[in-house]
C-alpha cells in the first residue's frame, strides 16, 4: 500500500484543533496548536510556543508545514519500516520537528527505537537505537495521544544515493511538446522536464533499450552532447521494425516524450513527462499514438511530480483515455530507479521490473 501527501495530511486534519500538543521529545519544551489544514495535501498551518519562557499563543507566530516536506516524508513511508525524519529530511524544514510530532499523536504512527547496527574496523556491534516514526495500519491507537512500542528490529545505516545531474543546456526559444509559446514555462520548469528526460533515457539504457525521445527535444544539450546524439537514442522512427510499416503511428509517436523499444520486438512504455503543459495535452498525444497503432502490449505512462498525483488520477480516470489503462510513474520513482541503475549497473530484468515503480490507475 503506497501513502500519499493527502493521507498524512487528511490522518493531522482529525486531530483536534483545540488541544495543545507536546513535542515527542520530552526535552523538548513548548506546545504545537493545528490552526488550520489546507486539503488535501497541505500545507498545515500551526502555532508553537513555550510558556516557561513567558510566550503565549497569541503571540506566537503562525508557520507551515509545507506540501514539499510533507510529499518526502510521504514517500519515505513503507508499512512496518521505521524512518528518521530527520534523516529524511537533513537540515531541510524547521517545522519537521512538529510534523513528526502531530504523525505520532495519529492512530497509525507509532514511536519506536530499532538498534543501531555501527561497524568499527569490520566489528559489528548493535548499539541503542535512535528515536524512528513506524506506520502500522493494522495496528491503530487512540488519536490524539503518542504511542511508542518495542521492536526486535534493527538498522544499518548506509549512505543514500543522490540523483546528480550534468550539465544541462536549453536552446534558446526552445518549445516542449510543439508548443508555440515557450516563454509562458519558466526556465526551471523547462530544465526538471529535461532533466527527467535524460533520467529515462539512461535508464533506459541501463536496461538495454533503444529510446524515441519527442523529435523537438533532440536539440537539448546534457553533458556536452545534444540529447539525440546519445548512445541508444533513436535517430528515425522509420528505423524501428515495430512501427516501420504503420505511417500515421509514426507521425503520431513524433512529439511523445519517450518511447522504450527492445529488441526489435518490444515496447516496454511510451511515456509523457507532464510539468509544464497540462496533462490533458500528453494524455492526448498518447491516446493519438493508441488510436493509429494495432492493439499492442505496452505501457501508456504519465510521468509527473510527485504533488500533482491526485491531478494525474483525475485525468488519466476520464472515460476518453480508459483504454489507455494509464500508469503513473512519480519523479521520486523515476529518480530511484535511475540511482539504482547508475549505483548497480543492473541488467537482464524482465521489463514487469519497471511495474515496481509505476502506479496503476484504476
Amino acid at each position: 500500500m503506497k501513502i500519499t501527501a493527502s493521507n498524512l495530511v487528511s490522518a493531522i486534519n482529525q486531530l483536534d484543533k483545540n488541544v495543545y500538543y507536546n513535542y515527542i521529545n520530552a526535552k523538548t519544551k513548548g506546545f504545537i496548536k493545528i490552526q488550520r489544514v489546507d486539503m488535501p495535501e497541505g500545507p498545515i498551518i500551526i502555532k508553537r510556543f513555550d510558556p516557561s519562557k513567558g510566550k503565549l499563543e497569541k503571540n506566537a507566530k503562525e508557520e507551515s508545514i509545507s506540501t514539499n516536506l510533507i510529499w518526502r516524508v510521504a514517500n519515505a513511508i513503507q508499512e512496518d519500516v521505521p524512518i528518521n525524519i530527520d534523516r529524511v529530511l537533513g537540515a531541510s524544514y524547521n517545522t519537521r520537528s512538529v510534523f513528526e510530532t502531530l504523525l505520532a499523536h495519529t492512530p497509525c504512527f507509532h514511536i519506536t527505537k530499532p538498534g543501531r547496527i555501527e561497524i568499527t574496523a569490520s566489528i559489528s556491534e548493535i548499539k541503542k537505537g535512535h528515536k524512528h516514526i513506524v506506520w502500522l495500519p493494522n495496528q491503530p491507537h487512540k488519536l490524539g495521544i503518542i504511542n511508542e512500542i518495542q521492536t526486535e528490529k534493527v538498522i544499518s545505516e548506509i549512505p543514500t544515493q543522490d540523483v546528480i545531474y550534468e550539465s544541462l543546456i536549453i536552446p534558446v526559444g526552445y518549445s516542449f511538446a510543439g508548443e508555440p509559446n515557450p516563454a509562458q514555462f519558466d526556465i526551471e520548469m523547462q530544465r526538471r522536464h529535461a532533466q527527467i528526460q535524460v533520467a529515462l533515457v539512461l535508464i533506459g539504457m541501463q536496461l538495454g533499450y533503444r529510446t524515441w525521445i519527442a523529435q523537438n527535444d533532440k536539440g537539448l544539450i546534457y553533458n556536452n552532447k545534444k540529447l539525440g546524439e546519445m548512445d541508444s537514442v533513436i535517430v528515425s522512427l522509420k528505423d524501428e521494425k515495430l512501427l516501420s510499416a504503420h505511417e500515421d503511428a509514426i507521425k503520431a509517436a513524433l512529439l511523445i516524450d519517450c518511447i522504450w523499444f527492445k529488441n526489435s520486438r518490444l515496447m516496454p512504455a511510451v511515456m509523457e513527462i507532464e510539468c509544464t503543459t497540462g496533462i490533458n495535452s500528453g494524455l492526448s498525444r498518447m491516446k493519438n499514438f493508441y488510436d493509429k497503432f494495432p492493439p499492442f502490449p505496452t505501457r501508456f505512462v504519465v510521468v509527473a511530480p510527485d504533488t500533482d498525483r491526485s491531478k494525474v488520477i483525475n485525468e488519466c480516470s476520464k472515460k476518453q483515455f480508459t483504454d489507455l489503462k494509464p500508469k503513473y510513474f512519480p519523479f521520486s520513482a523515476v529518480e530511484e530507479l535511475y540511482s539504482l541503475c547508475q549505483k548497480r549497473k543492473i541488467k537482464g530484468i524482465t521489463e514487469e521490473f519497471l511495474d515496481c515503480y509505476m502506479e496503476n490507475i484504476a
